[in-house]
């Protein structure tokens, strides 16, 4: 199975200047882990995740103030749509996180998840047991 079947391209994107609760409050209404930050002047696109959020948040900073550019990895692992699952969660084990931002002819196309991978590997969630 390839990162294009397992991706979500619903995509939440936020700018650098927004804070962390709004980011937050973004991410928790949509159910997300990560938000793709889009920042033309810092080089394009980095990622905020709900772990750089908890960092902030336990530093004592104040998240209605904490810009998310301050918060925000550049460094980002792009995958491909074409990637296998095991190419992308080598990629994540490796990297030390749980989700990559898909790139496909340089535009995002989509965000892969830890979840979303083990979703396609395990079988569907069968029905709990009576009791």
């Amino acid at each position: 199975m390839l990162v294009r079947d397992a991706m979500s391209t619903v995509i939440l994107t936020v700018g650098p200047t927004h804070t962390l609760r709004q980011a937050a409050t973004l991410m928790s209404a949509r159910r997300t882990g990560a938000a793709v930050v889009l920042d033309p002047d810092a080089g394009g696109i980095g990622i905020l995740t709900e772990r750089d959020i908890l960092d902030s948040v336990g530093l004592g900073q104040n998240p209605d103030t904490e810009p998310v550019h301050a918060h925000t990895t550049t460094d980002v692992v792009f995958a491909a749509p074409a990637w296998t699952l095991q190419e992308a969660a080598r990629a994540m084990t490796h990297g030390g996180f749980r989700h990559l931002v898909v790139l496909d002819g340089g535009e995002v196309a989509g965000i892969v998840s830890v979840r979303d991978i083990i979703r396609c590997w395990l079988p569907a969630r069968a029905p709990a047991p009576a009791r």
